[in-house]
């Protein structure tokens, strides 16, 4: 019995010491999801990768792995879990983190494999605004270069080997963030990126010498022993709103994870020059953040990024109302146009009323956060263009808090680029041209029955260039419509076909400016019915019988035309048609009778000379008595009203 119970204990021991190792990795699994959950991302790296060293793999350990070095915009490691992820778990791998993957490999310049990646992305996410903008700009390097160039930029020595972003505009003074200690006697290390906490710090630029003076803390007031970011001031530098952690009256807040979130607050200074105890804006919460504000040019709007509900992505862009007596309405998403499933913040609004943000959910960047721009109260939709700004403000990595003076065309912006001297260096730029304005030229038009001016869908049109080049070939649906994007200052054929119609094409040439080019084609059926009444000339699309002034003698581009009438004759051999012609409204009425008739002879003379017998043609001239319009006697019409009335008609008559 005793041997028995030593066996077992033996058993329980040894399974024990099996499952140990698993239960073990488990638990620091579950230690890790807990601090990557509340943003301590570094000390998540440090869990995840003790688990990945005793050889413990996953799907979603690497996707984790991943994101803790993605969110923390360290993109090269982030990249190397990711690669794990897709190649270890590829049916397994979430649309999204094709989307991460394919941004983290834009950070080290290799497009072409991140389009690869982004394509995955939209093959998956059809209803995803990320992969549309994919589908329509995979040209998106050559339309940033269009940009490119504008500014002139250099590292701000106001840095230091810590992070420092964020800048405002505060009378002569640059008010920015920073994570530099200068108390030196004890660091609050911050979890995400195992730094001190920010603070914000005020510099005096001399603009006439490119110069700056000492660096000094900003108002006690404002700062706390946690984050304070992104100001900005009112033009009378009176009010600030700024971000800081959720921290009111000495209590810091936290989320039903227990993760503290970002605020807005808001401080005013007296006449004495004292800042008030900043209050929180009243749209603020606890379960999720509101962060980066910035002002209207009317100071009666607030812009903010915030992933509160109804976001579209990880932070979309907010506006609220400012009322007279400093309440405010309701916050308000700047929708679709601008928010992306990605995340889109840092807004600032230019002296002229220009959006500027930066977002890593419109694939049109170079990696990471790009800076974009929109007019931000556009006259026509068409205005409400979303544009990547360019180089050398937009880099590989993550550029942001973009802010400029339109007056001196000076101004800052932020990035983590390779060079800089600490995690986010803050860099000054000087504005050399404005916005350029890109030639995009659209082709577009109505396919329709040229006789009966009926919609014709289901009508095959195609697109080519002056090399005879396909650009596009599509079949309209049931409006009958087609259009085209094509290049400026070039040459291109727009052909239509369908069954039981003439194929028709049209030569389009694009200028050097931007426009939409109403190209419709009216194809012409191949076989006609014509009915006793009907006029020939419309039939058969003749052009004008034109004679010269006074003169009833065929013409060499009337002939061309008579051939027409002519050839359908021939087919048709028992039609008889009446020859009349018309004036306009020039000249004496009686001449004009007596001119009429002499041509219609002549022309019905010119067709029995052509073999057609004289019994199926007759002509008679109605000079200026059946005008088409109003353009009689006694009036003013414009040189082509009275040319419809200009006419020969070849009416059927058996």
């Amino acid at each position: 019995m005793r041997k028995h119970l030593l066996k077992s204990l033996l058993l329980v021991i040894l399974l024990f010491s099996i499952n140990n190792p698993l239960f073990s990795q488990e638990k620091k699994l579950q230690k890790a999801k807990e601090q990557f959950d509340r943003y301590q991302y570094i000390d998540a790296q440090e869990t995840y990768l003790k688990v990945v060293k005793k050889g413990y793999k996953s799907a979603e350990l690497f996707m984790n792995l991943g994101d803790s070095y993605y969110f923390n915009s360290q993109f090269e490691d982030a990249l190397k879990w990711y690669k794990e992820l897709v190649n270890s778990y590829p049916d397994q791998v979430k649309p999204e983190y094709y989307f991460r993957y394919a941004q983290a490999l834009k950070t080290k310049e290799r497009y072409e494999e991140s389009n690869t990646y982004m394509q995955k992305f939209a093959d998956l996410s059809e209803n995803d605004q990320r992969a549309e903008l994919f589908k329509k700009g995979e040209d998106y390097i050559k339309q940033i270069d269009f940009q490119s160039g504008r500014f002139e930029i250099k590292n701000a020595p106001i840095n230091s080997v810590f992070s420092d972003f964020g800048t405002a505009f505060y009378a002569k003074n640059v008010v920015f963030s920073s994570s530099r200690d200068t108390l030196m006697l004890k660091k609050t290390i911050h979890q995400w990126n195992d730094e001190a906490f920010l603070n914000l710090f005020e510099v005096e630029y001399d603009s006439v010498n490119d110069s700056y003076s000492k660096i000094k803390r900003f108002s006690g007031v404002i700062n706390s022993k946690f984050h304070e970011s992104t100001p900005v001031f009112t033009k009378d530098g009176k009010t600030i709103y700024f971000t800081r952690n959720n921290f009111d009256k000495g209590k810091l807040g936290r989320d039903e994870k227990g993760t503290n979130k970002l605020k807005i607050y808001r401080s005013k200074k007296n006449d004495e020059g004292r800042w008030s105890e900043p209050e929180s804006l009243p749209f603020n919460s606890d379960q999720y953040s509101v962060a980066h504000p910035a002002l209207s040019n009317d100071e009666k709007i607030l812009y903010f990024s915030s992933d509160m509900p109804g976001s579209k992505g990880l932070s979309d862009l907010y506006e609220v109302a400012i009322m007279n007596d400093g309440t405010f309405g309701e916050p308000k998403n700047m929708g679709e146009v601008i928010n992306t499933e990605g995340k889109e913040t840092f807004p600032f609004i230019s002296a002229d009323d220009q959006l500027y943000f930066s977002s890593n959910g419109r694939h049109i960047g170079l990696g990471g956060l790009d800076v974009y721009v929109t007019n931000l109260d556009p006259k026509t939709q068409e205005e409400k263009e979303i544009i990547n700004i360019g180089k050398p403000i937009n880099s590989s990595k993550d550029d942001f808090a973009f802010i400029v003076d339109t007056a001196s065309k000076i101004g800052y912006f932020s990035s983590n680029r390779d060079g800089g001297k600490g995690g986010d260096d803050i860099y000054s730029f000087v504005q050399l041209e404005d916005l350029k304005k890109p030639c995009e030229i659209t082709i577009s038009g109505l396919i329709t029955d040229k006789d009966t001016n009926a919609l014709l869908p289901d009508t095959k049109v195609s697109v080519y260039n002056s090399n005879n080049d396909l650009i596009q070939s599509v079949v309209v649906g049931e409006e009958a419509t087609y259009t085209q994007l094509v290049k400026c200052k070039s040459k291109y054929f727009v052909r239509a076909e369908k069954e039981g119609y003439t194929t028709l094409e049209k030569l389009v040439n694009t200028l050097d400016k931007t426009e939409t080019l109403d190209t419709p084609l009216a194809l012409e059926k191949k076989i006609k019915s014509a009915d006793v009444g009907d006029d020939l000339a419309k039939i058969l699309s003749l052009q004008p019988i034109y004679f010269d002034f006074n003169g009833a003698q065929i013409r060499l581009d009337a002939k061309v035309e008579l051939a027409k009438v002519i050839e359908v004759m021939n087919q048709y051999t028992t039609m008889k048609i009446e020859v009349r012609s018309h004036t306009d409204s020039h000249g004496d009425d009686a001449y004009n009778l007596d001119l009429s008739e002499r041509r219609a002879k002549s022309t019905v003379q010119y067709i029995i000379d052509n073999g057609i017998s004289v019994d199926r043609i007759t002509g008679k001239g109605l000079g200026e008595t059946q005008p088409v319009n109003d353009c009689g006697n006694d009036t003013n019409c414009d040189k082509q009203e009275y040319q419809l009335n200009r006419r020969s008609e070849f009416i059927i008559m058996k």
